[in-house]
This record gives C-alpha cells, structure tokens and sequence, in this order.
C-alpha cells in the first residue's frame, strides 16, 4: 500500500506560526526516511488555527531540505489566482527539484469570504471559470497550446525537463467528472466529505481521458487517522485534540470537518481500516491527514503507520 501525507500546518496550543511551519518541515524529513510517497501542504486564508496560506513558499524551502519524496500543494485554490502564475511558480518548483512536484487543484475559498475578495475579488464568478482555468493551467504546464490559440507562444517559464503532476481535489461528481475529462489524478478527501464517495471515485475511473494516450486514472483517497500504542491512548489524544480545538477556534465548520470520519487506534487497528478503505475505493495510494494537540503525538502517529503498513 502506497501511503502519504496531507499537511495543513496546524497551530497548536501554546506555539506560534513560526513553530508550526517548522514542526512541518520536520514532518516531511521524517516522512521521507519512513517511506511516505508524498507529501502535501494545504492552503488556508485569514485563519488563527493553521499556519499556511502560501504553500509554494513552503515547497521550496522542503525541497531543499528534502531528497526523493514528492511534495506538493493540496491544494491550490485555482479561483483566487491566473493560471499562468501558478503554471511559472510550480514550473520553477520542478525545475529546482525534478520530477518531485505535484500541483493540486482545488476549488473551495479557503478562508471567510472576506479573506476571498481580498484574494480575488469576485470568487464565485472565478469558480464559474474553472474549467477554463484548468484548461489553460494544464496546457502552460504542458506548453501545448494549439498553433491558433492566443496563448501559443507565450511559455511559463523555466520550462522543467518534465512538467510537474497535475491533480484535482475533491469531494463531489463535479470535481471527479472535471479530473477525468482533464486526464488528471484524483484526489478524494474522504475525511471532509459527507457524499457518497464511491460513486465519486467510480465516476472518475470510469470516464478518465487520456491527454497523451498513454496515462491511466490515479486515485488518492485521503482519511483523517490518529495512532497510538493502544486505542485507549489513540482515544484520549483525540478527545484531547477535540477539546482543544473547540476552545481555540473560530472556524467552527473547519472543526466540525476535522472532528468527522476519524479513523482512531493501535497500529493494527488503524492498519485494518486503512486496507479497507482502499479496497472499497479501489484506491491507488492512502494520504492521511493528522491533527493532534502535540506535535509529538502527530509524528509518533505517522511512524507507526508507516512502520506497520509500509513494512
């Protein structure tokens, strides 16, 4: 089983962002050594609880501090931004580190709408144009504009060898529909959805396109998990967490999410879900995503994944 890691950064009580953003570099380190096949940083805006809103910073400062393991965004909220700069910014991504990035797409504001229309303005109508933008994403990615189209000779440069992988993210048909048409891999986020996510997957795998021919559909589910020892400990860590978090936070719909479709428990236990999982969604690769209120407790939870799942 592949397995990966889904990052938001999370500020937890008593540190600052500072502390945050560095507990995640050494998440990835540590991800790197246990085996994790990727890891991803998600983007927030304008919140008190998680620490970034420019993953792309946070990308080349791990590259460097990392070797093989893919990293990526999880995602960039397209609507906010022009297709052309987030082609130029992950095209230099990949070219600093080859063969190693992955640009997410994604749709949801990211933060309060306040802190979308500073962003952007109008963000609804740029959701409007999502499949334009991602059509035009995906062809400055891939410098294949077609010979009449205004963009044919404008390259978002550097040019890497090899253009970074392009992913949607999801929870609905739409986005499982958009990522086929588009011949991208999809990433379902099981643990913030209340839809049937098989069917969403299927609806994908189904009606995948190939751009080139020669690429298949790729599909990560991504879960919530929480390990420990024992379940007793896994479940006072979450209740610990959970309480936390509800002190401490604004984002009530954020929490609400956080606290839903968490798989808590032993090593064996969480590896048992996990596998099922899988299965069900015929999944490529398992990402996990880990909030607790120690970042110790968070790291000892991936290593034990990884040393009973990836052993």
């Amino acid at each position: 089983m592949k397995l990966s890691i889904l990052d938001q950064s999370p500020i937890i009580t008593g540190k600052t962002s500072r502390e945050a953003l560095l507990a995640s570099v050494e998440l990835v380190k540590s991800a790197e050594q246990l085996g994790y096949t990727r890891y991803w940083i998600a983007e927030h805006h304008g919140t008190s609880t998680l620490a970034s809103s420019v993953p792309e910073v946070m990308l080349g400062y791990i590259g460097a501090n990392t070797k093989k393991i893919k990293i990526g965004c999880g995602a960039v909220l397209l609507p906010h931004y022009k297709p052309y700069r987030v082609a130029e910014t992950y095209n230099m991504l990949q070219t600093l580190f080859p063969n190693r990035i992955d640009l997410g797409i994604g749709r949801a504001p990211g933060g309060s709408a306040e802190a979308s229309i500073a962003l952007s303005g109008n963000f609804l109508e740029n959701v409007k144009k999502m499949p334009e933008s991602i059509s035009d994403l995906t062809h400055f990615i891939n410098n294949d504009f077609p010979e009449n189209h205004f963009y044919s000779s404008t390259i978002a440069a550097p040019l890497p060898e090899y253009p970074p992988d392009i992913w949607i993210l999801g929870t609905s048909i739409k986005s499982a529909k958009l990522a086929a048409e588009t011949g991208a891999a999809y990433a379902f986020g099981y643990f913030m959805s209340d839809n049937d996510g098989v069917e969403i997957v299927q609806t994908y795998q189904q009606n995948f396109k190939s751009r080139n021919g020669d690429s298949e559909p790729y599909t990560i589910v991504t879960v919530a998990a929480i390990c420990a020892e024992t379940n007793e400990k896994a479940m006072k860590i979450r209740e610990k967490t959970k309480s936390t978090i509800q002190q401490n936070s604004d984002e009530k719909k954020l929490v609400e999410r956080r606290n839903e479709k968490v798989i808590v428990g032993n090593p064996n236990s969480v590896k048992e879900q996990l596998k099922e999982i899988k299965e069900i969604y015929q999944a490529d690769e398992i990402m996990i995503v880990t909030i607790t209120d120690d970042y110790q407790e968070r790291l000892t939870s991936y290593e034990l994944i990884a040393n009973h799942v990836l052993t």
